[in-house]
Formats: structure tokens, C-alpha cells, sequence
């Protein structure tokens, strides 16, 4: 990923202010994170307060599941997998730091790709997978990507059609996304100040958009 992203002129894991940056691109501290942004909450908000940070995250629009035979050297079988991800799949881990984005100098890019995720068979773990253990991950392409600059951006992935105020469980039925994914964005996205609670009713609390939001 930091090879497909990186430009002419980038230079690559850079010791800044005590943190290691995978990526300084134009006068830019760009990180790449699969996973797991709480780990990345400290170092994200020490670099944010001094130079513009933008976090890169990569989701798995399309993947085949590729199994190879212990010895690595041999493909046992090469499947599609049915699940597809989406951009709105960042609001799971944004909730580590929803507020950043309205605080300037940090940007986030969801980048949706196509890849293979490469398993090795190893009796020893049989309990998992049946023995199928995840050995890497291959980017095949990038298919699209979303920035989001400001508040105003997130929030523009709620559908204009939906009636206010809404709950989370309305937003997840016009997106089409799960519940509990619905109310992590409706989290981030009242965190940082997009939308805002407006009483409750039998199917939960009730959200209004902000008009404001910047």
C-alpha cells in the first residue's frame, strides 16, 4: 500500500517528532492503518498539533480468499469472497478519534480496493479456520476513494431523503449498512459535531443534522 500511494519525491518511514511517519508526501505526514485506530490516537493527535496529517484507510471492496498448500509453493483453491465492503465501514474504527476531524490540519481517506488475502495451512492451529491462517494480504487495485476534509464531508453520507430527525436505525436502513454500524457513525458523527441528539423516542434516540457543520 505505501508503494501505491507514494509519489515521485515521497519519503518513507520518517522519524518526526519522535514518531515514525510511513509516509511524507508534499510538506504531508500521510499513515496507513488496516486497522486498530485507537493504537494510533496518541501519535495521530501529537503530530496533528504541529503538521497536517492525513490517515489512509484502506477497505476491501472486493476480495478472493487464496489458499496455498503448507509449503507456500502450490494454490489449493482461489474464491471470491460475497462480503463487500464499503466507506461508511470507517465509522467502526473513527470512534477512536471522531473529533479530529473538526479540529484542522487532519484529513482521512478511505480508499476502496480490490485484494487477495493469502491463508497457509498449518495443522497446528486447527482450531481456526480449520487450520487456515491468514499469511498476507496482495493489493490488486484501488477502485475508489473518499476524502474527508471536514464534518461536513461524513455527514454528507447521510442520505438527503432521510426524514428528520432520524434514528440509527432508519440511517442504517437508508445506507443499507448494520445497526450497530449506524450508531458508531451516528457517535462520530454528533462527536464532531455533523449532527446532534434531539430526544428520543421507542426506536431510540433522535438525530438532526447541523447545518453548519464545517
Amino acid at each position: 500500500m505505501k508503494e501505491w500511494y507514494a509519489s515521485p519525491g515521497t519519503r518513507v518511514e520518517v522519524l518526526l517528532d519522535g514518531y515514525i511517519v510511513d509516509l511524507l508526501q508534499d510538506g504531508r505526514l500521510v499513515e496507513i492503518q488496516t486497522r486498530n485506530f485507537a493504537a494510533l490516537k496518541q501519535k495521530v493527535f501529537a503530530l496533528a498539533q504541529r503538521h497536517p496529517v492525513r490517515l489512509i484507510y484502506p477497505v476491501a471492496q472486493e476480495k478472493w480468499i487464496v489458499k496455498l498448500a503448507s509449503d507456500g509453493t502450490e494454490t489449493v483453491s482461489r474464491r471470491k469472497s460475497p462480503k463487500r465492503g464499503r466507506v461508511e465501514e470507517v465509522f467502526g474504527e473513527l470512534v477512536s478519534f471522531p473529533e479530529l476531524l473538526s479540529k484542522g490540519n487532519f484529513s482521512l481517506e478511505v480508499l476502496l480496493i480490490q485484494e487477495e488475502e493469502i491463508r497457509r495451512f498449518d495443522g497446528a492451529r486447527r482450531w481456526r479456520r480449520g487450520g487456515w491462517v491468514t499469511h498476507e494480504r496482495r493489493l490488486l487495485g484501488v477502485t475508489a476513494c473518499k476524502v474527508f476534509e471536514t464534518p461536513a464531508d461524513a455527514a454528507a453520507l447521510v442520505p438527503a431523503p432521510l426524514a428528520e430527525p432520524f434514528t440509527t436505525s432508519e440511517l442504517a436502513a437508508a445506507i443499507g449498512i448494520r445497526r450497530n454500524l449506524a450508531q458508531k457513525m451516528a457517535y462520530c458523527l454528533r462527536k464532531m459535531g455533523a449532527i446532534r441528539e434531539e430526544g428520543r423516542r421507542r426506536g431510540g434516540i433522535l438525530y438532526r443534522r447541523v447545518g453548519n457543520a464545517a
